[in-house]
């Protein structure tokens, strides 16, 4: 029995780092400026894209950097050209930007690859066999939950203990006193989507390790995921972003263990309805006080 459940705990355990990993992003600007950044999930699958194309004229060595920073950096233009000039427009303004945001990504990707699907590179010893107990598994199933640690724990770091995270955490708070203070909120703003950029192509490597296509359609489901296990984990919490993704993985793949493989996606999104209903502020989220 546990020969037979052992690979798929750990592609569970592999699949919720990959979607930490962009949960993070989620929770991180819903955190800042109460918004969903519905375009998130297009970023990821832009850094498979950016991968393709480098790699194909670039060595690896210089083709996975050069994949952070243009993500980066996509992340950043968004940031400027979508939310940056509806600071002070109503919410629902800024979400039906955010929704347009993510088809043009979309429709941008498909005119660039004509909507082919293309064959993500093979990542140096990530992709290598391992041999776990009785379970062969890839190299990176066991450097996903590894990676995905370390990576939440410099990022808890910086937010309790450097200048710019505890800018971070005032925006956060209270978003008008901190502009009274004279805390840079464009700044602030903009760090935490390079932030979630970054780890969301770190994020795409890992994912398209396993799920060698790319398409631009791609990060919608995974996108989707991550932003369930934020709200279940308490959208706002870095830490409750993490266990909400790593549950949300090893069930998934529990289900499928179980032969119910059709059921498996249906259940994140089942979760989430029995979250709202019974505690709308997920695992570590806070009450917070509307002021009337």
């Amino acid at each position: 029995m546990f020969d037979r459940i052992l690979p798929y705990i750990l592609a569970g355990i592999s699949v919720g780092g990959q979607y930490a990993l962009i949960a993070v992003g989620y929770t991180m600007v819903y955190g800042i400026l109460r918004l969903i950044n519905f375009a998130h999930g297009d970023i990821f699958t832009a850094a498979g894209f950016f991968m393709v194309y480098l790699t194909a004229s670039l060595p690896m060595a210089v083709s996975i950097p050069l994949v952070i920073v243009l993500t980066v950096a996509l992340g950043f233009l968004l940031e400027r050209a979508a939310y940056k000039p509806l600071r002070t427009a109503p919410r629902m303004s800024v979400m039906i930007s955010a929704i347009g945001a993510s088809y043009l990504l979309q429709n941008l990707m498909w005119y660039i690859t004509g909507g082919l699907a293309k064959q993500y590179p093979v990542l140096p010893w990530l992709g290598d066999n391992v041999q776990i107990f009785s379970a062969s598994t890839k190299v990176v199933t066991i450097v996903t939950p590894i990676l995905t640690i370390l990576l939440v724990i410099a990022l808890v770091m910086l937010i309790r203990y450097t200048k710019i995270g505890m800018a971070m955490r005032a925006v956060s708070h209270d978003f008008e006193t901190s502009q009274l203070m004279g805390i840079r909120i464009n700044s602030v703003i903009s760090m935490t989507f390079v932030i979630g950029s970054g780890l969301a192509a770190v994020g795409s490597m890992l994912y398209f390790t396993n799920y060698s296509t790319v398409t631009p359609t791609v990060g919608a489901m995974p996108g989707l995921k991550a932003f369930v296990a934020a709200v279940f984990g308490g959208i706002g919490s870095i830490p409750g972003a993490v266990i909400g993704a790593f549950i949300i993985g090893i069930c998934e793949n529990l289900i499928k263990a179980a032969g119910y493989t059709a059921f498996s996606d249906a259940f994140t999104f089942a979760l989430l309805i029995v979250v709202l209903l019974f505690k709308p502020t997920g695992l570590f989220g806070e009450k917070t006080a509307e002021k009337v």
